[in-house]
């Protein structure tokens, strides 16, 4: 297949990239290269005779149309957003403008291409999303595809809004449409704003790492090769106009999390005095933060034969031994806007 891939250069559709093409498909990445995005997640594809590279914004209509035109696609699978919650509390317009806006661009020329190339059967819109849009749950569920949505952040409410277009083209128009909204994601090429970087790199500068409120939130962690693998195969055999939700079936309260990465910090780089565990700092907590994410993933697995195959134990092992492993990729990420600051104290 010929797949356009929005966000390809950020964590999550970087990896997709590698593995489309490591499978055979050719790949148009479409990425604005914000301040999240680097072309060196890809640059183990970058010279393959199946890739090309287009840097656009997904806001900008005329781009946009421009690259299915000239593309002509088989798919679109789309991932480019802005993600991080702290973020949007401190400024939820850009998560607006690009969540909702800019899959409002792409809804549209899709669909455009999509009934000048004769309406073929064969064409997906794959839209990525996560399951940030269904709230937060108590100590016991899950969430499933049938989950109401109940966003609470800025990112979220985008998120759920961007979900609605979709579902709405795909009704109104006919658009072929396939949804998935994932857990959360860690693995190599994590960009260092997020807990597990930032856990991490504070631990080997000798800094506080700090954990919001008592650490007591639990998120169910995905490996994002695990991810990639799936939404493929969502693509692929997903049925149309169906949403899929792709989980780890890892779940951790932050505090956990931030232990074992320490111990292994402990096993690979020990300090010269004490544990990592000493570092860790509880600081206020996140404006609204949702207690706790599972996913319920009987339906991928059920109808396709997906599950993961990476525990959180082995996923972080690898995570921690990545980012020991390429210094230069973080460092070279240090200066960039909010790195290595705390956001999200409105």
């Amino acid at each position: 297949m010929k797949i356009l891939v929005t966000g390809g250069a950020g964590f999550i559709g970087s990896a997709v990239v590698r593995f489309a093409i490591e499978r055979g498909h050719e790949i148009v990445n479409l990425d604005a290269l914000t301040y999240a995005g680097c072309l060196e997640n890809v640059a183990s594809v970058a010279d393959q005779p199946g890739y090309v590279f287009e840097h656009a914004d997904v806001r900008d209509a005329e781009a946009v149309e421009r690259i299915f035109d000239e593309h002509r696609p088989d798919a679109v699978m789309h991932l480019a957003a802005e993600s991080h919650v702290d973020r949007s509390i401190d400024g939820p317009a850009a998560f607006i403008e690009t969540n909702i806006v800019g899959t409002f661009v792409l809804l549209q020329a899709a669909l455009k291409y999509w009934v000048s190339a004769g309406r073929p059967e064969g064409f997906r819109f794959h839209h990525i999303s996560t399951d940030e849009v269904f709230g937060s749950l108590g100590a016991e569920g899950k969430f499933t595809e049938d989950t109401p949505y109940d966003p609470r952040s800025p990112y979220s409410a985008s998120k759920a809004s961007s979900d609605h277009l979709v579902r709405a083209w795909h009704e109104t128009y006919g658009l072929p449409v396939i949804l998935t909204n994932c857990s959360n994601n860690y693995g190599p090429f994590h960009f260092p704003e997020k807990l597990i970087p930032v856990v991490i790199l504070s631990a080997l500068a000798g800094k506080p790492i700090p954990i919001y409120g008592k650490g007591e939130n639990i998120r169910d962690w995905l490996f994002v090769e695990d991810h990639a693998d799936a939404l493929l195969l969502v693509l692929q055999e997903g049925q149309v106009g169906r949403s899929y939700n792709i989980g780890g079936e890892n779940e951790r309260s932050n505090l956990k999390l931030v232990e074992t990465i320490c111990a292994i910090l402990d096993r690979k780089r020990p300090r010269s005095e004490g544990s990592y565990k000493d570092l860790i700092t509880f600081v206020v907590d996140r404006p609204g933060h949702d207690k706790r994410y599972a996913i319920d993933p009987s339906r991928i697995r059920d109808e396709l034969g997906w599950q993961p195959s990476v525990t959180v134990e082995e996923g972080l092992e690898k995570t921690v031994q990545w980012y020991l492993d390429n210094e230069d990729w973080w460092r070279s990420l240090q200066d960039r806007n909010g790195v290595g600051e705390r956001l999200g104290k409105t």
